[in-house]
Parts: structure tokens; C-alpha cells; sequence
């Protein structure tokens, strides 16, 4: 007789090796449907949400695991939501003084439930040319990222030295990218195409990211937030160069999945429809003023037929108000 563990780890490898079969096949032979012009039709809501990040978390062991370590960790992951979603005592006592008092509850995060499955593989990172499953900083890169992350989370001198997010100019981490990354929430991009560009609206800050086909570069002077996006198809391939980053743009705070992308940077991102419901994502990142190496990463997009909402965020905040007042208070008291 089969204990329920040995029939869920059955289950689990059955659909594994079914979602593999459908995801290659869909892949080879899959045609996605076109607009009254021609181009590949990704129009639509899509999301890249998902418990797998950029850089491999320390709390995973390697880059790519089983299908049983994937449902134990998705399992977990559940629980501690759940755990998240209790009601707040209102009777508890106050926290100790100098203690974390907490944010947000499960409620108003949005980080998945699974991790992302890939190229036949459960992946704890979207880079797939680095077996460390973090960025390869140069030296020197990683000189100045530091020095970046350390003044944006120490200096409360004045707004203009918070991080562009907290300023609610553009989104956290690099949602609007390129290249476009998940992080906790808000992570929902609506496409648009016409036969001369491509809009993508991300949820997050409703930033508009527009990508010009075919079109002429910018001019020098001219630096745009997610820099300046070029495509060009190839077969049913949108292929995506952007150039000329915006550097208030360059440090991409997200707690500890933040990353450095200098203006001189070259991002190329690949987006290939694979089935009705599924975009695969893959981007390359060319920056040798702060890497060593060009790295790699893959990602996939799913469809979601849920709406994009108004990401209410604005410079007036409580929040910020609070930041610099509490930095004046802290000053005052060592004074």
C-alpha cells in the first residue's frame, strides 16, 4: 500500500514530466496568433510573479532542484502566508523598544506560490550562466554599488537622496526594467501593440515603458527612465535592444535582490509567445563598467485575465514626511 508521501511525490513527478513534455511541444510547434498587421500578438495582462528572483537566494542550495524540493518549499511558503493572513491581536503588547514593529501582512504582498519552472527545471534564480547564482561584479562594480546601497540607506537628508522608488518615480527593484524582474508585489504588465511601437504598462508605479520598432536612436541629450528601446522581430521573436539608461535609474533598490546597471549599459531582451498563456522572457545584460562578464538570464511571462490596478503611490506620503522628520529628530538627539 502507498503511504500519502509516496503517492504525492508520484504525482508530482508525473506532473513534471507532463508539464516538460507540453512546454517543449508547445514550443516547437506552437503559432501564436497575429494582429490585422502581421506582428506576433502578445497583447494582453501578464505576470511575472513568481517565488524564484534574480540572484539565488542564501537559502537555497543550488540554481535548479527536484520536483519534491520545489513542492516542499511551495509548501512552506503557503504556511507561512497563511500564518501572515491571521488577524492582528489587539490586545498584544506594544514590541520592545528598538525592535522591528513589522509592515505589511500576507495580505497585501503578492510573491507567489511556486517557483518558476524553466527549460524542464525548478529554478531558485533567473540567471543561467552564473553557478553561483549571483551577479558577476567586477571589482570595481561592485565598488560602486556598494557605495550607492549605503547612501541611499543612510542618507536622510533630503528627498532628493531617497531611492527613486521610495520617491515614487519609478517602480521598486527593476519592474519596468529592462530587464523586467518581480519582486513582492505589483507584478502585472499590460501590452500594447501598434505596427510602430509597443507599449508595456507595469503595475507598479504605472510606469509606461515604450518600445519604439525599427526607430532611430534618440538623441544624445535625451535620456528616458527605462532608457531607449529599439525592437526589431525575428520570426516570431521580439527582440528588444535598449541603450542610454537614465542615470537616476542605475541603482534598482529591492532589498536584498537590489542590482547596479550603469547608463552605458546594453540590455537585449528576447520575447517569444510559446503557448496562449505564456510568454518566455529571455534578456541579456552587456556592462563591463560593472560586470565581468555579459550575463544571462530567463524568465517566463503568464497570462492573467485579472485587471491592472492604480498603484497609489505619490511623493506626498506619510512615509516620506516620517523618514525626514525622524532623520531630524535622530540628528537633534545626537547633537
Amino acid at each position: 500500500m502507498f503511504t500519502y508521501q509516496t503517492t504525492y511525490s508520484t504525482l508530482i513527478l508525473a506532473i513534471t514530466a507532463l508539464a516538460f513534455i507540453s512546454s517543449s511541444s508547445n514550443a516547437d510547434t506552437y503559432t501564436a496568433p497575429r494582429l490585422n498587421h502581421g506582428s506576433p500578438d502578445f497583447q494582453g495582462t501578464w505576470t511575472n510573479v513568481s517565488l524564484t528572483y534574480l540572484q539565488r537566494s542564501a537559502r537555497y542550495k543550488n540554481n535548479i532542484l527536484s520536483a519534491e524540493e520545489a513542492a516542499a518549499i511551495e509548501q512552506n511558503t503557503a504556511a507561512r502566508q497563511a500564518r501572515g493572513l491571521k488577524p492582528t491581536d489587539p490586545n498584544a503588547p506594544p514590541p520592545p523598544k528598538g525592535s522591528n514593529v513589522g509592515g505589511y501582512n500576507s495580505f497585501y504582498l503578492d510573491q507567489g506560490d511556486n517557483l518558476a519552472y524553466v527549460d524542464g527545471a525548478y529554478r531558485t534564480t533567473w540567471l543561467v550562466n552564473q553557478e553561483d547564482g549571483q551577479l558577476p561584479y567586477s571589482a570595481a562594480g561592485k565598488k560602486v554599488f556598494d557605495e550607492n546601497l549605503y547612501q541611499v540607506r543612510n542618507d536622510f537628508s533630503g528627498p532628493e537622496t531617497r531611492p527613486m522608488a521610495e520617491r515614487c518615480i519609478i517602480g521598486f527593484g527593476s519592474t519596468a526594467g529592462p530587464p523586467m524582474l518581480n519582486v513582492q508585489y505589483n507584478n502585472n504588465y499590460q501590452i500594447v501593440q501598434t505596427p510602430n511601437s509597443i507599449m508595456i504598462l507595469v503595475e507598479m508605479n504605472h510606469d509606461a515603458r515604450i518600445i519604439r520598432m525599427q526607430g532611430e536612436p534618440l538623441p544624445n541629450g535625451m535620456t528616458q527612465w527605462f532608457g531607449d528601446s529599439i525592437g526589431r522581430w525575428e520570426g516570431d521573436t521580439l527582440v528588444v535592444e535598449t541603450r542610454k539608461f537614465n542615470p537616476g535609474e542605475s541603482l534598482r533598490t529591492w532589498f536584498n535582490q537590489s542590482l547596479y546597471i550603469s547608463p552605458d549599459a546594453v540590455v537585449t531582451e528576447r520575447f517569444t509567445r510559446v503557448s496562449d498563456s505564456q510568454i518566455h522572457y529571455e534578456f541579456s545584460v552587456d556592462d563591463p563598467t560593472i560586470y565581468s562578464e555579459t550575463w544571462h538570464a530567463k524568465m517566463v511571462f503568464n497570462k492573467t485575465n485579472e485587471p491592472i490596478y492604480e498603484y497609489a503611490c505619490h511623493e506626498g506620503n506619510y512615509a516620506m514626511t516620517n523618514i525626514l522628520s525622524g532623520a531630524r529628530a535622530t540628528e537633534e538627539v545626537s547633537r
